[in-house]
């Protein structure tokens, strides 16, 4: 038993679809055309002077990334990703160079792939998760959620409280979404409400 490997049955599955011949599977002959597979694999290359040269050239007359390695991979057969290129511009940028200025997004800073979005956090929130136990069941009134709709170039919200159990609402306009702006308005409403 020593020795043993746990591996994914879906390792195995493509394992044996990629390396079954006609007599089935041998393992000498599949290790022999993964080697070979191996070999022939295209490995994505490095920016040479002639390719930095070619991409430089795209982006100066306001080519995205995205698109140069798309034409560097149509037109020249050349696997630079729109990262890679990005990477440069950076590392241009950091050495005094102007390739910045040709983005789209003059320099802005963009949303990494795979990174988490941060717009629209609220900094020491309490998890939904956190609340009690009664409030999820909605069998009481007076269990209140709140939100905001910001208003078209981030000018002006609206503030919305809503009763978790019959769905009445409140409604106020306001001039920010800043905390104070939100609270006296949550405040405001619910006297109102209160008082009625």
């Amino acid at each position: 038993m020593a020795g043993l490997v746990k591996v994914l049955g879906s390792r195995i599955c493509r394992e044996l679809q990629r390396n079954t011949g006609k007599r089935g599977y041998r393992p000498k002959q599949a290790q022999r055309t993964a080697e070979t597979r191996r070999k022939l694999a295209v490995k994505p290359l490095k920016m040479t002077l002639a390719v930095i040269a070619l991409i430089e050239a795209k982006l100066s007359v306001n080519w995205s990334p995205e698109q140069v390695s798309g034409w560097l991979k149509v037109e020249q057969d050349l696997l630079i990703s729109h990262e890679g290129i990005y990477r440069h511009i950076r590392t241009d940028k950091l050495k005094g160079g102007t390739l910045y200025q040709h983005l789209r997004h003059s320099g802005k800073k963009r949303k990494q792939y795979g990174s988490k979005d941060k717009r629209g956090r609220i900094r020491n929130r309490v998890s939904i998760d956190d609340r009690p136990v009664i409030v999820g069941e909605k069998i009481r009134l007076g269990d209140w959620e709140i939100d905001t709709v910001i208003g078209k170039n981030h000018q002006g919200a609206l503030v919305a409280i809503v009763d978790r159990v019959s769905k009445f609402t409140l409604i106020k306009k306001v001039a920010s979404k800043h905390a104070e702006v939100l609270t006296e308005a949550t405040i405001t409403m619910l006297r109102l409400w209160t008082r009625t």
